[in-house]
């Protein structure tokens, strides 16, 4: 018999009658990774203190603007992030979340607005996911009018960014590889970004359409939506696994938020916790179950 939490004994007996698993995860699922989760402008400041000097917080700062503007400030900005991301490890909740899609008879997608590419890193493919803010692991032209071709960025990619100032060393990274036209950036949905090429994210939508349409195919197929560490700033993840579970019998949303837990359903499950801290102790319960 299962022992633990109630709202931890309940998530697991949803993922164990599971026939699928959506797994939908905002900024809070890389903060035990070590990564910052840019709450508030403190949270953002605390990780890039020359921004704080300049009262930029993350939503002024994460404009397409700059590249036109200050493309070395834009890039010592996003070359920081692109480093960080790189050089830091998913820690084991991913691992725990790949092991219960192992078990779904019906397979799995992840809905994530994270552009550090953490899941494919830990080893979920890459047809089974959107990025709906795209990634930091590929690359575009600033001015793409003419061209809308997305790359992967080069393996040996790596910007040196002054710290103190946050400006980037040139040379700039400039696209694409085989007929450098001018210079390239994030393929990331930026605030205010009229410029971003979304075919490859559109690409993954459709998948991600497909697989919501089979699974809704039949109203009797029990499925489990797990967001981890998605706010309310930015709401796009949470709509979206509200809106997988809110017209189904079978659907149960189990939201995994250290600040803001609050489920609309009785039928689901909120735990006030960490990502990690949720993951192990679900899965230690559905050892039991």
């Amino acid at each position: 018999m299962a022992s633990g939490p109630p709202a931890v004994i309940r998530a697991a007996e949803a993922i164990r009658q599971a026939k699928a698993i959506v797994i939908t995860a905002g900024a809070g699922m890389g903060v035990d990774s070590g990564l910052p989760d840019f709450r508030g402008p403190q949270g953002f400041w605390k990780a890039y203190p020359p921004l704080k000097k300049m009262n930029l917080t993350l939503s002024q700062m994460s404009t397409p603007s700059w590249f036109l503007e200050d493309p070395t400030f834009a890039w010592g900005f996003f070359g920081h992030r692109y480093k960080l991301y790189k050089n830091t490890t998913p820690h084991e909740g991913f691992h725990i979340l790949r092991k219960w899609t192992r078990q779904m008879d019906k397979g799995y997608f992840v809905f994530t607005s994270n552009v550090d590419g953490h899941f494919q890193k830990a080893g979920f493919s890459e047809d089974r996911l959107i990025e709906c803010h795209g990634s930091i692991n590929y690359l575009q032209l600033v001015n793409c009018d003419s061209n809308h071709i997305i790359w992967p960025v080069p393996p040996d990619f790596d910007p040196k960014v002054d710290e103190s100032t946050l400006h980037a060393a040139e040379p700039l990274p400039r696209g694409p590889p085989l007929d450098p036209q001018g210079l390239a950036r994030p393929n990331i949905l930026m605030f205010g970004d009229w410029d971003w090429v979304s075919h490859r994210t559109d690409g993954q939508q459709t998948r991600f359409n497909q697989f919501v349409s089979n699974l809704k195919a039949d109203p009797h197929t029990p499925f489990v939506v797990v967001e981890i560490g998605a706010g309310l700033a930015v709401p796009t993840v949470r709509f979206q696994g509200e809106m997988l579970v809110e017209r189904s019998k079978e659907g149960v949303l189990i939201r995994i938020n250290p600040n803001e837990p609050q489920v609309n359903r009785d039928r689901d499950v909120s735990l006030q916790m960490t990502g990690l801290q949720a993951l192990k102790l679900i899965d230690k319960a559905l050892e039991n179950v």
